[in-house]
């Protein structure tokens, strides 16, 4: 080996000069992505190694394989100098190739810089960079260059990048630089990584051990999940997740209709609890189905995956249409049985169990505080702990199902005969008709793309059509019913509210939003005044330019996504941020199971919704939440633009 090495140094030593040359096997070049600069922007210098065919170059971190002895690899290495109002990040080195060598006569894989090999240099200019100056950036690459069998002398090249600091309406006037294949592969998120983790993918997962953090609305708590005490931990707050799902719009509805289910068995405990049981059991089935798929069918990484094929969603607006129609007594037809075996009327052991899963499939499109985070820390850990958490998740959301059957006294006065009851049914399969005109809507708009706006919430109106007729109806029922003051008043102002606050609903979520100059992603406007597209293209030059960028992660069938959007983004302070001209708002639409924003959904480690994103050149790392504040929005936008450091 060493007479090897001996023998690889005589020509260098003989001609020195020769790997100046143009007939070197390697060569490099170095040039920024453009040579104008403004206060607070952000841009990638490319180091370019070529090396002729049947050579290559070792990497920054060569690993010499155990057959090649002691051999020592000469690492490629990249040294930045930077004048005062510029700061280099880590190097973003290339892929690493695999080529075979000799060097020990027998040949053996080993890892290298190949053929064309572009290394990136992620430049920061700073906020208070005065136009009109010059800054030089100096670089020098160190390389040594190698065949199969011989390595040449270490050569370098030191080279001075010259950038011109501008004012922001110079850069303006500017036209776009011209586009260049050698950065297309340069990945703007070492802007915001930590610079000790230069080489980590964007906003990876934390390793277990670094804690899975939970927040809702401005409090936010971490929980290490490694240990018993610490598993044990989470598992309780992925419970509390579950049992809030039952709060939520999803899932509040079907409320009454299980208490009255239970309330027909409460003068019988026994037969009370066995029937809260198996409800309870048909929730935690259906979330461990959901956490089986995720730990072992490709693909299938979140609830949201549901979603994506708009026949989950027909299907189940068919579903629960069908067995609304039944509790409003309007079939003429004997229909499958399943459909009558799911009725509250019906004290059967395999109704309460269809029961509890059609439950937890109402709750799909919301999710609760605590569960999302504690969704997606499972979806990246073994099958065993994925089940856990699920089960977790279903037994929080069965507690007080389980609570109420064993506690019959408490469901025992609610309405089991007479017309109170009947009105009951009637209310309720009304108010189902509007969840089946959700599923039903969501799932057309997600089946049919490139619908104008308005069509896009056109089933908004419908929903609110049908909560209108449950609470006219359910005031002139009382009237009828009942000629109690008391109750008459309790039960119109009850039903008026619930009117009215669907109108208001159907007014916000039916009519396009323009409040708010979004940039829809991923896909052109389908009519003239609506958002105008930003492509993947787009977005990755914005990251480079000094604008804070806030991207909301939506769906149609996401309602925490649409309940967020409104009182949050749509208020005034918030919306007068979104509309500064530094701040670009993109609205990543995943209502299609094609939609482009999926992919980037999972480069920011999130594999469900809701979720909102703020970047700039002000934040260390991006802003990310699903269940945010307006305060936590505005301090994120001021940070990402520079102006003060974002509170967290």
């Amino acid at each position: 080996m060493i007479l090897r090495a001996l023998l690889a140094l005589i020509p260098a030593l003989a001609a020195p000069a020769a790997l100046a040359q143009p007939e070197s096997p390697a060569t490099v070049t170095v040039k920024p992505l453009r040579t104008t600069v403004t206060p607070g922007d952000r841009l990638p210098i490319a180091v370019v190694f070529d090396t002729a065919p049947g050579w290559h170059i070792n990497t920054n971190d060569p690993v010499a394989p155990p057959e090649l002895g002691g051999f020592v690899p000469f690492p490629t290495t990249i040294s930045v100098t930077t004048p005062p109002g510029a700061r280099a990040l880590p190097t973003q080195w290339p892929t690493v190739q695999q080529v075979e060598v000799r060097f020990s006569g027998s040949p053996v894989q080993f890892g290298v810089f190949d053929g064309r090999a572009v290394a990136f240099i992620p430049l920061t200019i700073a906020q208070d960079a005065a136009p009109g100056t010059e800054l030089s950036v100096e670089v020098k690459a160190e390389w040594q260059t190698c065949d199969d069998s011989i390595c040449l002398m270490p050569d370098s090249l030191t080279r001075a990048v010259k950038l011109s600091v501008i004012s922001l309406d110079q850069a303006a006037a500017l036209p776009p630089p011209l586009a260049d294949a050698d950065f297309a592969s340069f990945d703007p998120a070492s802007y915001s990584r930590d610079p000790s983790a230069a080489t980590a993918p964007r906003a990876a997962p934390p390793p277990a051990s670094a804690g899975v953090r939970f927040q809702a609305f401005g409090w936010s708590f971490t929980i290490d999940p490694t240990g018993g005490v610490g598993l044990a931990l989470l598992l309780l707050t992925a419970a509390l997740g579950g049992f809030l799902l039952n709060l939520t719009p999803c899932v509040m509805p079907v409320i009454p209709l299980k208490i009255m289910g239970l309330s027909h068995a409460a003068g019988n405990p026994a037969r009370c609890l066995y029937l809260g049981v198996m409800l309870s059991v048909g929730v935690v089935a259906f979330w461990m189905a959901i956490g089986l798929a995720i730990a072992f069918i490709s693909g299938f990484t979140a609830i949201s995956t549901l979603f994506r094929t708009p026949w989950f969603s027909l299907g189940v607006g068919v579903f629960i249409a069908a067995m609304a129609v039944g509790m409003l007594g309007l079939f003429s037809a004997r229909l499958p049985q399943a459909v009558y075996l799911i009725s509250p009327n019906h004290e059967t052991a395999r109704g309460s169990f269809l029961f509890g899963i059609m439950t937890a499939v109402l709750s799909t499109p919301c999710t609760a505080p605590f569960m999302g985070a504690a969704a997606a820390w499972a979806a990246t850990q073994n099958p065993a702990i994925t089940l856990a958490t699920f089960a977790a998740i279903g037994a929080g959301m069965a507690l007080p199902y389980l609570v109420l059957s064993a506690r019959p006294q408490w469901v025992a006065r609610f309405p089991r005969t007479g017309p109170a009851s009947e009105l009951v049914k009637q209310v309720m399969g009304l108010l189902m008709l509007a969840v089946a005109a959700f599923f039903l809507g969501v799932g057309s708009v997600a089946l049919v793309p490139g619908l104008p706006a308005w069509a896009k919430g056109a089933h908004w109106w419908a929903i609110a059509g049908l909560v209108c007729a449950a609470a006219l109806w359910l005031i002139i029922r009382t009237f009828q019913i009942t000629r109690s003051l008391a109750a008459r008043g309790t039960w119109t102002v009850v039903g008026g509210a619930l009117a009215a606050a669907f109108v208001y609903i159907a007014v916000l979520l039916g009519i396009p939003d323009t409040s708010i100059p979004w940039r829809v992603y991923g896909g052109p406007p389908v009519a003239a005044g609506e958002p105008r597209p930003i492509s993947p293209a787009d977005l990755a030059a914005l990251r480079d330019q000094p604008v804070a960028l806030v991207i909301d992660f939506t769906a149609d069938w996401c309602l925490n996504c649409k309940t967020l959007e409104q009182a949050v983004l749509r208020s005034k302070a918030v919306v007068a941020a979104l509309n500064q001209s530094d701040v670009v708002p993109v609205k990543v639409d995943l209502t299609a199971s094609d939609a482009a924003g999926w992919s980037l959904l999972k480069e920011y480690g999130a594999v469900g919704i809701p979720l909102l994103v703020i970047e700039g050149p002000g934040l260390r790392e991006p802003f990310r939440s699903n269940a945010y504040t307006p305060g936590q929005v505005l301090d994120a936008v001021r940070g990402a633009r520079g102006q003060t450091a974002a509170r967290r």
